[in-house]
């Protein structure tokens, strides 16, 4: 089982935050977790997952989008470019 906490914040989520969410992992006997921000993780944020014992995975603002935009979630195609290169065999002499 994996537990998802997202939050639109405005300001860096920082370590105790992510601590009180690791916490509350072992209030459902949960090892893994995700935590998702529109803002950004601390640097202690981030080394504080990195040295527990429980999985959880930091998604920041700028992370989510790049996943929306790859996967096509929330966002619409509003245009396409089509890049092209001159194909050298169809100008070369038989």
């Amino acid at each position: 089982m994996v537990y998802i906490q997202a939050k639109r914040w405005e300001h860096t989520v920082s370590r105790p935050d992510v601590q009180a969410f690791a916490g509350s992992l072992e209030g459902v006997r949960a090892r893994k977790g995700v935590m998702i921000t529109t803002s950004t993780f601390s640097q202690q944020a981030r080394e504080y997952v990195s040295r527990i014992e429980k999985k959880i995975v930091l998604i920041d603002g700028e992370a989510l989008a790049q996943y929306m935009l790859d996967y096509d979630i929330g966002v619409t195609e509003v245009s396409r470019y089509v890049v092209k290169k001159i194909d050298l065999d169809y100008f070369e002499e038989e």
